[in-house]
């Protein structure tokens, strides 16, 4: 505590205060009003990838702090962005799959072990991947409890790969 703040305070204590607890004193009234609250979620249901100096060219008269408050704090949103996840299996991959293990499992049913010995596999390779929108540009405004989005990347394989069955 600076020698300042010391000095008020015994001041204070020899004019007869008894307590180190703070005066009761109202507070500013709040500048959030709730109409306001509606017209910044009414902007913000419209596009979610918004910034707050975005946000601020719509609401000129409402400084950026008090903006990111009743983002923040009254509307409970958190600026979230896609989860990447390797790649999606489209219903036609999942159901080629399906074919190959059934067609599998089938043939060992069959031919036992004798069939193992004729299987060749080998390593995926991938040329490249493309990413149309950075993780950065799928950022949104999300409620603290919505649930994440899901994007996938993009991939472009080099050729066909996988499991075949010699024979």
């Amino acid at each position: 505590m600076c020698e300042g703040k010391v000095r008020k305070w015994v001041r204070d204590f020899k004019a007869g205060r008894d307590n180190v607890h703070d005066d009761f004193r109202s507070d500013r009234p709040s500048v959030i009003t709730n109409d306001m609250v509606a017209s910044v979620e009414a902007k913000i249901l419209e596009n979610r990838r918004f910034t707050i100096s975005t946000l601020s060219n719509d609401f000129p008269e409402v400084s950026r702090s008090v903006l990111y408050k009743i983002v923040s704090e009254k509307l409970n949103f958190q600026k979230l962005c896609s989860r990447w996840v390797p790649k999606l299996s489209t219903e036609d991959h999942k159901n080629k799959r399906f074919e190959c293990s059934l067609n599998f499992l089938t043939r060992y049913n069959e031919e036992c072990d004798a069939m193992l010995s004729r299987i060749v596999t080998r390593d995926e390779t991938w040329v490249s991947d493309v990413t149309p929108e950075s993780k950065q540009q799928s950022m949104e405004w999300r409620h603290t409890h919505s649930h994440v989005r899901v994007k996938d990347k993009q991939t472009v394989p080099a050729q066909d790969h996988g499991v075949r069955l010699l024979g």
